[in-house]
Parts: C-alpha cells; structure tokens; sequence
C-alpha cells in the first residue's frame, strides 16, 4: 500500500463568515491509498481555530507511513488503532487517513462502506445548507440562490440575530436550524431560544464558549430549544461530559480523528439518549462522501460543504436540496478529478 498526499485550494461561491472568521478559498488535504488496483480517498481541510495547517497534517503523516505502507491486509479500524497513538496532536490528518483506508477497503470489497457495515441506507435524515453571517439583504440572496432545500442552519453570533432569523423567515417555509459558534452568553441563548421557537428554530448550536460548563447547564434546563454540541464535543470522551448540559452533539469527523471514533461516538450518543449529529467542515465530495456513510446512523446531518462550493474537486455522493444520493461507485464513492 503506498500514502500519496495532494494539496488543493478550494473557492467557495461566497465568502463565508462565522462569529469569529470569514474565508473565501478554503485549503484542503487529499490523502490518498493505493495498493496498485484501487485507489481510495480521504480530506481535511485547514482550520485556524484548531491551529492545523496543510504542513502539521503532511508532517504528521510522515511519522506514520512506514506503518501505513507496511500494513496489510486492510483494515480501516485495525489501522486507526495501530496509527493513532502518534497521531493523536493531529486528529485532521488521522481523519483524512483513516477516510482513505475506509475508501480503499470499500472499493477492495466491491461495496458501499456503510453497506459492509451493515447499514441500511433506505432511511436517512435530509442535510440543511448553511448560510453565512453578512448583511441581512446578502443572506437573502444567498438563501434564495439555494431554494427548496428544507432545513437551511443560519450562522448567528451579531447584534441583530434575531432580526436576521425573522427577515429570512419572510422567503421561506423551512426548518431553521441555527449556529452562534460560541458568540452568545447563557442569558442571551434562553431570552433568544423563545422567539426562535416561534420562527420554526429547531436547535440552537453551540451558543456559548466551549468550556462553559456552567452556563450550559443552565442553558439546558432553561432553554425552549434543545442546545446541540459542537466546539464543546471534540473527542470521545466528550461526549459523555455532554450529558446533562446538551440536548445532542455534532461530531466533526477531523476533529474527532475520522470514520473510527465518529462510529464510537455516535454508540456512546444513543446510550446516554443525546441526539447524534455529524456536521462538515467545507470539504469538498470527498469528506462528504465519507459523512455519507454514516447517515443511518444520525438524528440529523450538516453535509452541505461541497454544494457551498464553486468548484469541486471531486465526483462522490450528491447532497441536492438536502437529499443524499449515492453513485454507483464501491467504498466511500470518491473519484478524484484532479489527480490522473
């Protein structure tokens, strides 16, 4: 088996802004695994927040290739034990590896991954599109660029967010989701959470700083909406401290370490009665064809980041107006477009 890494920068249609960023062109890591036949797929794109550079994830895996090349047969959960121990001050690239290794056995086996796992696809929760912070009349176009998706998460954390909840409402019957990624305090997040019950809010992520504890436990007793986890719920031990202060955790496959611990995560989820969510982090098809095949799995899924995408760099699953589709293609799905 041989690791390939290939670098890419990724526009996005619009610039998209949070509470705390704005980008325009995201970079993004392809890890690439072939044993010479098949070729599997795998990503993580940069994230300034968590402090992971195309140059920490490219020098990380160089720590692990000899026991990467050398492993064989594969097993994507073997391989994810055996590597990430020295991977573990990099779960992105750990993610974009063990989606690779997921990628290549699914093709290996001539199936969909969730399919080897047992999963039955039939059933699976509808992906909302994301729309980011900016001037009111902006999100307006940007929403009805998009129409007909039926869950739309709108990003929050300014001095007026109730007032872009209540004018976006005006253009469209769907289901609000919304993201103050960390913007809000505890008594804003319940005063908020009762008018955006009634503009058809249907969860209110990640209001507060990560690591207030305290104000989430307040904001979980009190609030009118349920709060879902996002910054607070980063690894598997996360998710059990998440109990008792969040309704529901959105689990990001590179912030986690990939497919391996998300799996996990999500069993640890359904035992403690919290929802099971997993989000992107605008990728391009190819991490969202690895989201994809955990969708049975999921209460609800944010799987938008390659349709916010000008160009992408992939062919994979097709997330249209909020339904997943899945080509006809064994593993994760992925063909790289750029890579011959």
């Amino acid at each position: 088996m041989i690791l390939l890494t290939h670098e890419f920068e990724l526009p996005l249609r619009h610039t998209f802004t949070i509470s705390r960023e704005s980008t325009s062109v995201q970079p993004t890591l392809i890890v690439e695994l072939t044993d010479g036949k098949h070729r599997g797929f795998g990503e993580a794109t940069t994230n300034s927040y968590y402090g992971m550079t195309l140059e920490a994830m490219k020098d990380a895996l160089e720590q692990v290739r000899s026991s990467v090349e050398e492993f064989s047969p594969l097993d994507p959960a073997s391989l994810w034990q055996t590597v990430a121990p020295q991977l573990q001050d990099c779960p992105f690239a750990l993610c974009a590896l063990d989606q690779a290794a997921y990628d290549l056995w699914g093709k290996q086996q001539g199936k969909p991954v969730y399919e080897l796992w047992g999963l039955d696809a039939s059933i699976m929760p509808y992906s909302n599109f994301t729309i980011g912070i900016d001037e009111i009349d902006v999100m307006l176009a940007k929403l009805n660029e998009m129409p007909g998706w039926p869950i739309y998460k709108i990003k929050l954390g300014t001095s007026h967010d109730l007032e872009i909840v209540r004018e976006l409402r005006q253009s469209t019957d769907a289901v609000f989701r919304v993201d103050a990624n960390c913007g809000w305090t505890a008594d804003e997040t319940i005063r908020n959470s009762h008018e955006l019950r009634e503009l058809n809010v249907e969860f209110i992520e990640q209001p507060l700083p990560a690591n207030d504890w305290e104000g989430y436990q307040m904001v979980f007793q009190e609030s009118a909406l349920p709060i879902i986890a996002d910054e607070s719920c980063i690894t598997e031990a996360d998710v059990a401290r998440c109990h008792g202060h969040f309704h529901g955790v959105n689990i990001k496959l590179v912030k986690c370490g990939g497919l391996t611990p998300a799996r996990r995560m999500i069993a640890e989820a359904r035992k403690l009665g919290l929802k099971a969510m997993v989000g992107c982090m605008t990728e391009s098809s190819v991490g969202i064809s690895a989201i994809a095949q955990l969708l049975p799995l999921l209460d609800y899924v944010d799987m938008d980041g390659a349709a916010l995408l000008a160009q992408d760099i992939a062919t994979g699953v097709v997330v249209d107006k909020g339904k997943c589709t899945f080509p006809d293609v064994p593993g994760n799905g992925v063909r790289l477009l750029s890579v011959t």
